[in-house]
């Protein structure tokens, strides 16, 4: 499976959802407990030089109830945390 993304000022954006409630050994999933959120920044890969990555966890205190509703508050926050430090470095942010 191809890793889905898009770029936003030339930065590569990947949301990543996980489920809320950790799934215990010889368990289903429970999707109905929501989910929660991440985003992975990234470099585009060039051949002179390793591309930068980080990660960053969504603020909040309840979970989404969809993935859906996760990867585009992922997105947004991703966006929010790059215009945040356009000036700055995004790599150094908190």
């Amino acid at each position: 499976m191809a890793d889905s993304f898009h770029l936003y000022k030339g930065l590569e954006v990947y949301p990543l959802v996980y489920p809320h409630v950790a799934t215990r050994p010889g368990f289903a999933h429970d999707y109905g407990q929501g989910f929660d959120a991440a985003v992975r920044i990234r470099e585009p890969h060039s051949d002179s030089a390793k591309a930068r990555s980080r990660v960053f966890r969504l603020p909040g205190e309840r979970p989404f109830m969809s993935t859906g509703e996760a990867r585009r508050a992922s997105t947004a926050y991703a966006e929010l945390l790059i215009d945040a430090n356009e000036s700055g470095n995004i790599w150094d942010a908190q």
